[in-house]
């Protein structure tokens, strides 16, 4: 196991100095890393992170539901006639997509989940379609909603070329114009605290059960996401390599 922490820590620290022959080592079971926080918790660049670290597919549900309606998928079809209509995706349709998703080869060795599960119901459908030899990691990101606030109501836009800003994290150079383009930048409409207050109600409703369920099967690792992103990265690191 050590050394699997020193490869994942080599990579996510920039060395290059294992042979290729070192960097084929893995656990013995696949691992699936599943990422739980709020909105703004930093659980998708989180992921990002995992994945060159430890050389797992990233799977956003978000990502999947685009990508099956882009490609007009039978799975796609059936979850495009739930998102017209305004209604929530089914589990069950979400689940079949993710299982579709996790059977191509560069998922054999596990995953890092990102998104999914949101809520008690689908953490005990998914685990149904696990099998008992997957090693299973959670990761909670716990981070303050005061915090997480002011993460998503800070976030500019260039409404022309997409570019992202921060009022407190990545600054334009000219207050409120985009670097690159020049155009005025805008708040998104859905990043109002209102909003984001209401988000976070909602999560916090449907992860307490969610958090309980993963500590009584002894798999959940809280992690303190108020500290400095690198810091953050090297825990998570630590403790999949550890579990």
């Amino acid at each position: 196991m050590k050394y699997f922490l020193l490869f994942a820590l080599c990579v996510f620290f920039g060395f290059s100095g294992l042979h290729a022959g070192e960097q084929e080592f893995a656990k013995k079971k696949p691992t699936v890393i599943i990422m739980l926080g709020g909105p703004g918790a930093g659980k998708g660049s989180q992921a990002v992170k995992l994945k060159e670290a430890f050389h797992l597919p990233h799977i956003s549900t978000g990502d999947l539901f685009r990508e099956n309606i882009k490609n007009n998928t039978p799975i796609g079809k059936k979850a495009k006639t739930y998102m017209d209509s305004g209604k929530l995706v089914p589990d069950d349709i979400v689940i079949d997509m993710l299982m579709d998703r996790v059977s191509r080869q560069d998922a054999i060795g596990g995953y890092i989940l990102d998104g999914f599960p949101r809520t008690l119901a689908q953490a005990e459908a998914l685990d149904t379609k696990l099998s008992p030899d997957v090693n299973v990691i959670v990761i909670n990101l716990d981070v303050n909603d005061d915090i997480i606030v002011d993460r998503i109501t800070g976030r500019l836009v260039c409404p022309k070329c997409g570019t992202p800003f921060h009022k407190i994290f990545k600054t334009p150079k000219v207050k409120g114009v985009c670097d690159e383009c020049g155009a005025t930048l805008q708040h998104r409409s859905d990043d109002s605290e209102e909003i984001v207050r209401q988000r976070l109600r909602i999560y916090h409703e449907q992860s307490e059960p969610l958090i309980a369920y993963y500590k009584e099967k002894g798999v959940l690792h809280t992690i303190n996401g108020d500290q400095p992103f690198d810091k953050i990265t090297e825990e998570i690191i630590k403790t999949a390599s550890n579990n």
